[in-house]
């Protein structure tokens, strides 16, 4: 009897479209020109500006001649600003220019700007002036000297003179091809040393239409962008997925439920994209009951699996078929998806089947040999949807893609006999909080420099909200007393608050490998257990 093997390929329609974004813009533009593009879903009603797919190019079009005064395509421009509507044209004018997209948290601080600024060898940077308390432009000056190749800082709050620059320039944009990079998105790495996924317009285009596909939604209506644009759940599925659907992308600059159900029925949303913990947060809130969502067509998740109650609530409380997306963000970043006429067993207990022409495989990390259906493995995929590479880091670009094409995610599945897939773990140490993936030994690090720390493990504890939520277990340093608001501000002075632990426990020693590496598993298993009590201060 022959053994099955975990491989599965993707359907061969719809078909691999060999275009770029810009095409994909300017063909919207001439034939759906009067089609409304995007609308600023800002708190105030009165300031609710649209731009039709004709203005959006015609904006797009602008911003990229003024960026070819100051940039020449290949080269990188980072944005560094929370959603925003001009943040999309930004990324639609970079891929009509031919200039490379290099995304920013918004939450970042200097240490994390500096580099990725460096790393990228940005030529210039897009900054909005202040978020949330967050001095933006100061930081980017702050770091300037520490960027060598950073030529330019262009405002957000001067986007006007941008644009109109823009529109007294004639000169003819460059002919991109789909297999130039677009964009770079930063994705940390279990080193602590974030790596610069480089994306191509082929990849993400093709992605962002598949994923669209597999939802079972109409053309037009309505998409809400309030995934983070940084994100490719942003710039990916939100931007292009409404491209490719001729929608309305209502761009939200955060997630605020109320307001977001208010934009959904002003706006006859058809589809919302968010991790399990924001469609919980937009079903609890008290507005969801009054709110008429009856134009909903497709609800899909990601960043984890879904309990099958939850499954149910959003599927009866929406009113839309539910789908999950699994990849990351070198892969553009779906790999496989489960489908709106999937079984609610399926939606709930697997990441679904592979994607049109993505090929899956589990393997052994060891022999890196497929293994057979129903055994643990790495989740491998290889496909039109997987990055150039990192940025610059040859080493690490060898690590994750091997040879033949594969891409090594470091993701613990197993596959069934129809090529549906489940999650298990990672084989990496990472902890998923709310959808965001944190690399523990960046926040290990820092804190090992504090003088109150002499050890320190950084661990994923289990959340019924988040997923996770970031734990640290310290062993104090000699004659030193753990202070956690002391330590929290230590954490946030240098870090985004994603990284910033909820929890932090004293230990006297930790569990240990014979080989003298610190079990994590059993810490979380003594925390189950009641055996730490949380730090004061």
């Amino acid at each position: 009897m022959t053994t099955q093997l975990a491989y599965a390929k993707g359907p061969l329609s719809p078909p691999v479209s060999d275009v770029t974004i810009g095409q994909v813009l300017a063909d919207t533009a001439a034939q759906a020109a009067d089609a409304i593009a995007m609308t600023d879903g800002s708190t105030d009603p009165a300031a609710r500006c649209q731009w039709t797919y004709a203005e959006l190019y015609d904006e797009a079009q602008a911003v990229a001649r003024t960026l070819l005064q100051r940039f020449e395509p290949g080269e990188r421009l980072a944005v560094w600003a929370p959603n925003m509507p001009e943040w999309v044209v930004l990324q639609y004018g970079c891929a009509l220019a031919g200039i490379v997209l290099v995304t920013v948290n918004p939450s970042f601080q200097e240490k994390e700007l500096a580099y990725v600024l460096q790393q990228s060898r940005s030529a210039g940077v897009v900054v909005l002036p202040e978020f949330r308390g967050n001095r933006m432009l100061q930081h980017v000056e702050a770091v300037r000297d520490q960027c060598p190749t950073l030529r330019e800082v262009i405002r957000f709050d001067q986007w006007q003179d941008l644009v109109a620059a823009g529109r007294e320039l004639t000169q003819p944009l460059p002919e991109a091809q789909p297999l130039d990079a677009c964009m770079i998105q930063y994705t940390s790495g279990t080193t602590g040393f974030p790596k610069g996924a480089v994306l191509h317009h082929r990849g993400l285009l093709n992605n962002a239409a598949h994923v669209g596909e597999r939802t079972g939604m109409e053309a037009g209506g309505a998409h809400m962008g309030y995934m983070p644009l940084f994100h490719t759940g942003g710039s990916v599925l939100s931007v292009l997925g409404a491209l490719h659907k001729r929608a309305n992308l209502v761009v939200v600059q955060m997630f605020d439920p109320g307001l977001i159900l208010e934009l959904m029925e002003t706006y006859r949303a058809r589809n919302m994209f968010g991790v399990p913990t924001m469609l919980l947060a937009l079903m609890e809130h008290p507005d969801f009951t009054r709110r008429d969502l009856s134009s909903l067509q497709a609800v899909t998740g990601g960043g984890a699996t879904v309990p099958t109650a939850l499954v149910e609530k959003i599927e009866s409380g929406l009113g839309a078929p539910f789908t999950i997306v699994f990849g990351q963000t070198e892969c553009s970043p779906v790999a496989s998806m489960t489908s709106a006429d999937d079984s609610l067993e399926d939606k709930a207990n697997t990441l679904g089947s592979p994607m049109p022409h993505v090929e899956v495989k589990i393997i052994d990390p060891a022999s890196g040999e497929t293994l057979p259906v129903g055994e643990l493995g790495e989740y491998c995929t290889r496909g039109y949807h997987v990055m150039h590479g990192y940025f610059d880091m040859p080493e690490a670009t060898a690590e994750a893609i091997d040879d033949d094409g594969w891409l090594h995610t470091g993701d613990l599945c197993a596959m069934d006999a129809r090529g549906y897939t489940r999650v298990e773990g990672r084989l990496k140490d990472m902890i998923i909080r709310g959808g965001e993936n944190i690399y523990t030994r960046e926040i290990e690090e820092l804190l090992f420099k504090h003088p109150a720390v002499a050890d320190v493990a950084v661990v994923g504890l289990p959340s019924e909200r988040m997923g996770e939520e970031v734990a640290a277990f310290l062993r104090p340093a000699p004659g030193e007393t753990l202070d956690r608001e002391v330590l929290f501000a230590y954490v946030r002075e240098h870090l985004s608050p994603q990284k910033t632990p909820r929890y932090w426990f004293q230990v006297d020693e930790y569990p240990m490998t014979g080989s003298g590496k610190i079990q994590k598993f059993v810490l979380r298993k003594q925390w189950q257990e009641g055996a730490f009590t949380e730090l004061q201060g």
